[in-house]
């Protein structure tokens, strides 16, 4: 495997996480892969769990690791061709990935969208600019418009939590205060239609994700009808697609409660809001795998690193 872009990378997912669960037995088995190797995370905009997974991730594999916060340190970059850069950019992406990519072997960036246009959030500018011109391996550590690290996440807690053949899992919108990215939803999606399992979205009417990710997949606007039966509930705010970026509806009867989630086992990618999106009840419940997801974030991590290094 050349990059980790999407879910869509992924050759076999099932494979995929069986392995990513002998990796989180024998964390370091595989430490020689990365000897003399080093893996460069440019973050564009904040991180706790994605930085701190991905460089211990890294150091399993025996990887040298260098961290920069783009958005804070680095010079403003130009992604457009033949543009007059006598405005704020300092640096063209064609210098600046061909820089990077002498530094180290591998480089993982994590740049989200600016939800105000949606065709220049589409077009990945930042992510494909380093694919472009870096000519190394790329990692998406969230971008625009997928968090496929997030989602390969989810699918080995799932494999780890589940005891039936065909589970119900359900994908519920939640309230937010403010406008947040469709990443982590779509790329939840896209793994989904990878699984076998009867798979529900739910969200208020003006909230349908792309119908591009979402096709094949039922869509429920009572949530409380999505939830009958539900083995699993993954519960995550996203802005309006359509109307795109904005916030239409704030309605706390939306807020997951124990009540609602029933004997279903709980899913969020962390952070959370506390008592909006979910209530305290399902957070300190046994059935919140939170911090599962976590701690499988290193091992999502780990396996696109693996598969990487041993094409190198």
């Amino acid at each position: 495997m050349k990059n980790y872009l999407s879910i869509s990378d992924i050759d076999d997912l099932s494979e995929w996480v069986k392995e990513a669960r002998i990796l989180k037995s024998q964390p370091r088995a595989d430490k020689h892969l990365g000897a003399n190797k080093t893996i460069c995370l440019l973050f564009f905009n904040n991180s706790l769990r994605t930085r701190l997974s991905t460089q211990k991730a890294a150091m399993n594999l025996g990887m040298e690791v260098m961290v920069m916060n783009f958005g804070s340190e680095g010079w403003a970059l130009e992604y457009g061709d033949g543009t007059v850069m006598n405005q704020n950019t300092s640096e063209h992406i064609k210098e600046a990935a061909q820089v990077v990519s002498q530094y180290c072997d591998i480089v993982a960036i994590r740049a989200f969208p600016s939800l105000t246009d949606k065709e220049q959030d589409e077009a990945e500018v930042v992510l494909n600019g380093f694919r472009k011109y870096a000519g190394i391996p790329i990692v998406n550590m969230e971008s625009s418009v997928g968090h496929p690290l997030q989602a390969l996440a989810d699918a080995i807690t799932l494999d780890e939590n589940n005891t039936k053949e065909r589970p119900k899992v359900v994908l519920s919108w939640a309230p937010h205060p403010k406008a947040l990215p469709h990443a982590v939803a779509n790329s939840f999606v896209d793994m989904m239609q990878k699984q076998d399992a009867d798979f529900i979205i739910t969200h208020p009417q003006g909230y349908e994700l792309n119908e591009a990710i979402t096709k094949n997949v039922t869509i429920q606007y009572d949530q409380r009808k999505a939830l009958e039966n539900a083995d699993f509930v993954y519960v995550k705010n996203w802005s309006s697609y359509t109307d795109y970026g904005k916030v239409l509806n704030q309605d706390p009867d939306w807020m997951m409660t124990k009540e609602k989630l029933g004997s279903a086992k709980f899913m969020h990618c962390l952070p959370v809001r506390r008592n909006v999106v979910v209530e305290d009840a399902v957070l300190d419940s046994d059935q919140s795998l939170v911090i599962e997801q976590a701690n499988n974030r290193t091992y999502s991590a780990q396996i696109v690193l693996k598969k990487i290094l041993e094409n190198l």
